[in-house]
């Protein structure tokens, strides 16, 4: 399952002026372009945050299961969006054949970590919020996002814009803001968002408020389905945004199966 998992993404064709999005569970994207670029956004591809939860009590242990195994996920680009373990996952990332990656790129805490997982320097590439680098045919934009908690203050979100292309808007884990709106400026197409509301994060009505804010053409739900005591209802989410910012389209995407935006 796992290789021909990968392998139907490095198969697909994505046609021009468009994006492909495969989605792994929690806030875990691959996104392919025209080109054949890959970029994989979060991927937490296996059970490491059982133990955290354990130890605090919680039930952390995954809901979903693992499609790709780290040492099958062949992306051109490998991005995170802050340190926790759900987003920058030590055990994923120890384990992925990181010779075949071109960059490892996030923020400062994310970049600590690619080090610390045996990632080569020259592969580590930092972002910051407000900031922007190219990965072949896509420019990454870094974008704010609220901490949850303090225990990792780097939290960002991206928007990747496709060359001739859609521009696909990542919220990354976050707490509500009005700051949150500045995305609008980079005009995304597509938002996907955290919704859960657990441990500080976007409530179904807060993400359908930066929706309204944000004013993209789609809208979907992620970051609500891995673990037992951090899940929700995704159809909150869509009845919220109904009320908050009707002209957006409700989208939810199956695991693994491809979902085209064309631009």
């Amino acid at each position: 399952m796992s290789r021909e998992c990968m392998e139907s993404v490095r198969n697909f064709k994505v046609d021009k002026g468009s994006a492909a999005l495969w989605w792994l569970g929690q806030m875990g994207f691959l996104i392919k372009t025209p080109a054949g670029t890959i970029l994989s956004v979060d991927a937490y591809l296996t059970n490491s945050c059982k133990k955290i939860g354990d130890s605090l009590g919680l039930n952390m242990d995954r809901r979903v299961p693992i499609f790709i195994a780290p040492e099958e996920l062949d992306v051109d680009h490998f991005l995170c969006t802050h340190s926790h373990q759900d987003h920058a996952d030590p055990e994923t990332i120890s384990r992925l054949s990181k010779e075949h990656i071109e960059s490892f790129v996030g923020p400062g805490l994310a970049c600590e970590s690619f080090a610390a997982c045996g990632v080569p320097g020259a592969k580590v590439r930092q972002i910051y919020p407000g900031g922007k680098l190219q990965v072949a045919d896509v420019t990454v934009h870094g974008t704010f996002a609220m901490p949850t908690d303090d225990s990792d203050l780097n939290h960002m979100g991206y928007v990747f814009a496709v060359e001739n292309g859609p521009r696909i808007y990542l919220s990354g884990d976050t707490d509500y803001s009005d700051l949150l709106g500045h995305v609008r400026k980079l005009e995304p197409d597509v938002m996907m968002s955290c919704i859960n509301g657990g441990f500080n994060n976007l409530s179904h009505w807060e993400a359908a408020e930066v929706a309204a804010l944000v004013k993209p053409k789609v809208a979907i739900p992620c970051h609500y389905d891995m673990f037992p005591d951090n899940c929700s209802d995704p159809q909150q989410f869509r009845s919220c945004l109904h009320l908050k910012a009707p002209q957006v389209k409700y989208e939810q995407l199956d695991y693994v199966k491809p979902f085209v935006f064309r631009s």
